[in-house]
């Protein structure tokens, strides 16, 4: 398949999930009764849970391709953006992190606290650093060192330096439109990197939800909407890990 289609583009495939919100808020009112005020557990948290646990459970969803060849990644690493403020004009800034499967929700939840502290507060990445040095060079060879860069990926060659801060090179791109109040939108795969996946999290908002055999109540929920480079493995597989990331959604006792 990689050599049928060799790019994410047109490998892509979209979905999406509508997720009841009320089990997972009434698991985090209790959560967060013996948490700090500051550092409060969200559903965003509970998404980037499961995410992982799916990754760890159905390791097949955590490959990629990389010049018509498939690899398994070593490590659940997810990528994920956010604004330094609720502000307009303020600055997106993305990071990465690795979850272990051995680690409880709560460490998971104060590791991504530490992380995204650093992006808030204006301390610039190591990634952003390279930035800003790159933009300093004159455009030949900027776009000289981008093709070598892009060629390198390709042949799967990258440093492991590079590849230790870029967000491009994980498990799973994951945005919250949620937490600015916007709904849930498909999102592009990126050509560069190792991402075969990205999630959009989209605001609470009420519909309705079949309850049991025959019904319907009016909840709180969120949509989740994927974007999958279906080369890594079949759709079928996908759609169980899918399945299985909805239920642990509605059931967060079980992460």
């Amino acid at each position: 398949m990689p050599f049928l289609m060799p790019t994410r583009t047109e490998s892509f495939v979209l979905c999406k999930q509508q997720i009841d919100a009320r089990p997972a808020i009434d698991f985090l009112a209790r959560l967060n009764e013996t948490r700090p005020q500051d550092r409060q557990a969200t559903l965003f948290h509970l998404v980037l849970r499961a995410l992982a646990r799916v990754f760890d459970e159905r390791p097949r969803l955590n490959r990629f391709v990389a010049g018509g060849r498939l690899y398994q990644r070593r490590g659940i690493w997810i990528s994920m953006s956010a604004k330094q403020s609720m502000a307009e004009n303020a600055p997106i800034f993305t990071c990465k992190r690795r979850f272990e499967p051995s680690e409880t929700l709560e460490q998971m939840i104060d590791g991504i606290y530490d992380i995204l502290a650093g992006g808030r507060a204006g301390r610039e990445s190591a990634t952003d650093k390279e930035i800003k040095l790159l933009l300093k060079l004159p455009p030949w060879l900027l776009g000289w060192l981008t093709r070598m860069a892009r060629r390198l990926n390709h042949w799967n060659l990258v440093p492991a330096s590079m590849i230790a801060n870029d967000p491009m090179f994980a498990s799973v791109f994951v945005a919250n439109l949620g937490s600015v109040g916007i709904d849930a939108c498909y999102h592009h795969n990126y050509e560069y990197g190792t991402i075969p996946i990205f999630v959009v999290m989209g605001r609470l908002h009420r519909a309705p939800v079949v309850v049991g055999e025959d019904k319907i109540e009016v909840r709180e929920v969120f949509e989740l909407k994927y974007t999958y480079d279906e080369r890594i493995e079949d759709g079928f597989y996908c759609a169980r890990g899918l399945e299985r990331l909805k239920y642990l959604l509605e059931h967060p006792s079980e992460l």
